[in-house]
């Protein structure tokens, strides 16, 4: 197995992601890069932040939770096994740990903590987690021969679902997702917010309700509704049968399937491709 670019220098949003009532919701786990900024609540099964993570609302994590130094949590922290706190996290609500807790120096929890298990116990890093971050390190590291061999070792494991991947200085909000990295978004979501990265691909059978803005290629799956504009600066605009864009598609060329539908104008510097059924024979 060869691998590309750090998996963690992408926005990555695995299928049926939604967001409910301002919680950013996955049945998976979620990582969350160094420096991002999640105006949102976090539901998933393993949670993971970097430093200086900040997220405005509740974390609520069905297996672990671990947050790395100088973390800002502006609400609870509910996890259902154990919980890692590095030095000097903030947690403005109430920490609820099912299992073991481990906490930093100068961690403050405003409304206090309960643990029923050991608590300032290190335990193991979650193994998905464990994966992601060494392999992010040794790429980083330029030991690519390495990494190779890890991703090799796991990717047999078919239990590891796709996390919900937040890269590093992103911020995610109601209004707003802003990368500066590509961005792809699976099948069956559900989402809230201009999406604003170097490249987007969406799945099918998705809700998003803003616009896509990327500075290369932009492509919206079957049967998925952009509840705004598509607009790409260099790249090429492809829209898929069944796909639904309520607003205007704007690139340097444009594919756009017969049976798709654009209630806007469609704009092409370059070439403006009509697709039709039977090129897809």
């Amino acid at each position: 197995m060869s691998l590309g670019p750090d998996p963690l220098d992408e926005l990555a949003v695995p299928d049926g992601t939604t967001v409910e009532e301002h919680d950013l919701v996955t049945d998976g786990d979620v990582l969350i890069g160094g420096q991002a900024t999640v105006e949102l609540g976090i539901r998933g099964r393993t949670v993971a932040a970097g430093e200086r993570v900040t997220v405005a609302g509740d974390i609520e994590a069905a297996g672990d939770c671990r947050l790395d130094m100088l973390c800002d949590i502006d609400g609870n922290v509910l996890v259902g096994e154990d919980a890692y706190l590095g030095e000097r996290v903030h947690v403005a609500g109430r920490l609820m740990v099912s299992g073991d807790l481990d906490i930093g120096d100068d961690v403050e929890v405003d409304e206090g903590f309960d643990a029923n298990g050991w608590i300032v116990v290190r335990n193991p890093v979650p193994t998905l987690v464990f994966y992601f971050i060494v392999l992010s390190q040794l790429l980083r590291a330029g030991d690519r021969e390495a990494a190779d061999e890890l991703a090799a070792a796991l990717a047999d494991d078919e239990d590891v679902e796709d996390p919900l991947v937040i890269p590093r200085g992103a911020t995610v909000s109601d209004d707003a997702w802003r990368v500066s990295t590509p961005a792809t978004i699976g099948d069956d979501c559900r989402l809230h917010g201009n999406v604003r990265a170097e490249s987007i691909a969406v799945g099918t059978g998705n809700t998003i309700f803003g616009s896509l803005r990327a500075r290369e290629d932009v492509s919206v799956g079957a049967d998925t509704t952009i509840h705004g504009d598509v607009t790409t600066r260099g790249g090429t605009a492809t829209i898929a049968a069944g796909a639904h864009v309520r607003g205007d598609v704007s690139a340097r060329d444009i594919d756009v399937h017969e049976d798709a539908t654009v209630d806007g104008a469609l704009r092409a510097r370059g070439e403006l491709k009509l697709r039709r059924a039977a090129d897809d024979l």
